[in-house]
């Protein structure tokens, strides 16, 4: 089985209806694939991997659970085990290694992706205009966006092997074009 977006788009939205974790798919989705051309990675199984990653959060919300408990569906729905380890090695409790770009990628994507948004959200321009010194200040205020693990953003950015500026510089650019689609301005 040929792992497509559009089939993993099918798989997401059979298992996720809240429009905050599809849009955290989304970004998280434009994010990791902004790396695939650096990487020389095929950007449309990265696009897959980014966009399961969390497709089983709402039926498994819990660490005991969440995505190990996810596994045997993508198994099970022919999903290749490159995407499964993918999957399974954005979650820092499980302790897999990531010893591929596209995991590195996908880990250093996730949380970034989501703290980028919350910044975008919080500004009337959106992602227009917003700086990696801004987001930095904004990693620094422990409230703002307080679900997102800081140490998850440092460490992802230095497992890809990327400076933390050049990495939000990336996250906020690929998010642009994917914009109204994440609920900001265009």
């Amino acid at each position: 089985m040929e792992p497509t977006r559009e089939r993993a788009w099918e798989t997401l939205t059979r298992y996720t209806k809240s429009e905050s974790l599809l849009r955290h798919a989304l970004a998280v989705e434009a994010s990791t694939a902004a790396y695939a051309p650096r990487f020389d990675g095929d950007e449309q199984l990265w696009r897959v991997a980014a966009l399961l990653h969390d497709f089983d959060y709402e039926i498994h919300p819990t660490l005991d659970k969440h995505p190990q408990d996810g596994a045997p569906i993508l198994r099970e729905e022919g999903y290749p085990e490159e995407i499964v380890e993918t999957v399974l090695s954005h979650a820092e409790h499980l302790g897999l290694p990531r010893d591929t770009p596209l995991k590195k990628a996908l880990f250093a994507c996730d949380e970034l992706s989501g703290f980028v948004h919350a910044c975008a959200r919080v500004r009337p321009t959106g992602l227009e205009g917003l700086e990696p010194k801004s987001v930095q200040k904004k990693l620094k205020q422990p409230s703002f966006a307080a679900g997102v693990h800081r140490e998850d953003v440092y460490k992802g950015a230095e497992e890809l092997g990327v400076e933390l500026d050049d990495h939000i510089r990336t996250v906020v650019e690929a998010l642009r074009p994917i914009a109204s689609e994440l609920g900001l301005p265009a």
